[in-house]
């Protein structure tokens, strides 16, 4: 078992390393979860709570022995109030028996006892809504994400924190600062937690943080054009983008160059639309996997 970072209380292996292990052995696809009304609608299933559960499971069911993680999207159950909540609980829980690396998609982000109580529910041992890792927002402050930073070092979990999203009105946030724009800062202060928890990198070194990084898999030049150096910063990379919004595995590789082996490209509605049948599900999947070996 990999040496504990400073802090953790419990015997698990940190998040980076964890997924590490799954990126290497099944390859770096996350499959998002997402019960879009759509979709369900797809399936033939309902828009409610019932259908909102048949249908997560039946994706994990298919899919999760083949990917390194699945990412539900959480606004998507939400939506149902407390029972849609509910099978998001039981979709976690069976993700931890079938020990498949869940990704809560939940972009929390607040101050003080706030973000700390989103720590708790998220990354804390014992809730019923925790996950290995948690997407979080850090537009009030990297610092602000402090209480899940702490939690997730001590539990052994792991968070992704907004860095350069694709959506066009990320730039004027995200780009803003030249060469020391936002995006640039989020990466430092990433890569400074990760730097911690691992020690410096040495040359080749292909060691994982559990500080991960979001950034979207169509971003292109905007990388280079900022002076993001992702692969120093020793951080995963969710990069949500790949298939139904256009890029490709070979888009990942030239997009992410160096920094290519940590990413774990995310993939939803393009493996989703092929079900119900689990099988045309897990081909899919196979499909987008060879994409990105490729």
């Amino acid at each position: 078992m990999p040496e504990q970072p400073v802090g953790t209380s419990t015997g698990r292996v940190p998040f980076g390393s964890r997924l590490r292990t799954a990126m290497d052995s099944r390859g770096q696809l996350c499959v998002g979860i997402d019960p879009h009304p759509a979709l369900l609608a797809a399936w033939g299933l309902a828009d409610d709570a019932a259908s909102l559960e048949r249908f997560s499971l039946t994706v994990l069911e298919a899919v999760g022995a083949d990917v390194a993680a699945v990412k539900p999207q959480v606004a998507l159950f939400e939506r149902h109030g407390s029972a849609g909540l509910a099978v998001l609980e039981r979709l976690l829980a069976a993700c931890a028996d079938a020990g498949v690396l869940s990704i809560a998609d939940a972009k929390r982000g607040d101050i003080g006892s706030t973000m700390a109580a989103y720590a708790d529910a998220w990354l804390r041992d014992g809730s019923a809504l925790a996950a290995d890792a948690v997407t979080l927002s850090p537009y009030l402050g990297f610092e602000s994400l402090r209480p899940a930073l702490d939690l997730a070092a001590a539990t052994g979990r792991g968070v992704f924190v907004l860095a350069l999203t694709s959506n066009p009105e990320g730039a004027s946030v995200q780009h803003v600062g030249g060469d020391q724009s936002v995006a640039a800062r989020i990466v430092a202060a990433a890569a400074a937690e990760n730097s911690r928890e691992l020690g410096s990198p040495g040359p080749g070194s292909t060691g994982l943080g559990s500080t991960g990084l979001v950034v979207g898999a169509t971003v292109g030049r905007a990388l280079t054009g900022l002076g993001l150096d992702l692969a120093a910063a020793q951080a995963p990379i969710l990069a949500p983008g790949l298939g139904a919004q256009g890029a490709t595995g070979a888009d990942l590789r030239a997009t992410f160059g160096p920094a290519f082996p940590n990413v774990l490209a995310t993939s939803s509605r393009d493996i989703l639309a092929a079900g119900p049948a689990p099988a045309a599900l897990r081909d899919a999947a196979a499909r987008t996997l060879a994409g990105l070996s490729g």
